[in-house]
């Protein structure tokens, strides 16, 4: 038993020294490599975002609007197929458990997947 206790002490011990570590503040030195890091990520995204409208303007400008409303269309349906997924696991867990907040909040999930999911097809609708 003494010995579990002993195991138990250090591994506390470790812990604690972890999250030590983490707590200390940044000096002068990390606190300017962030900051050089940050800069240099935001100016890699501006230069791609640049160079993506730069490219995109070669043809028709019509075409390149509903190529990149396509593709954005495409990734609201994908994330609104993940939820329409989740909130049917979620209403067969709550029929499994017989949780009835569950079983509602299930069905909201549901229903706001299947709007997402046809997102597009309700704005086609909706504007004629």
């Amino acid at each position: 038993m003494k010995q579990w206790n002993q195991i138990l002490m250090n591994t506390r011990k470790d812990v604690d020294k972890k999250r030590e570590i983490r707590r200390r503040p940044m000096n002068k030195k990390e606190a300017g490599r962030f900051r050089r890091c940050f800069a240099a990520m935001i100016a890699v995204i501006v230069f791609f975002a640049v160079s993506m409208t730069v490219f995109a303007s070669g043809g028709d400008p019509i075409a390149v609007v509903n190529n990149l409303s396509d593709f954005i269309f495409g990734l609201v349906r994908a994330v609104g197929m993940i939820m329409l997924g989740f909130g049917i696991v979620q209403v067969g867990l709550s029929l499994k458990s017989h949780d009835p907040s569950q079983r509602a909040n299930g069905f909201l999930t549901l229903a706001g997947g299947v709007v997402i999911t046809f997102a597009k097809e309700i704005l086609t609708m909706i504007t004629g």
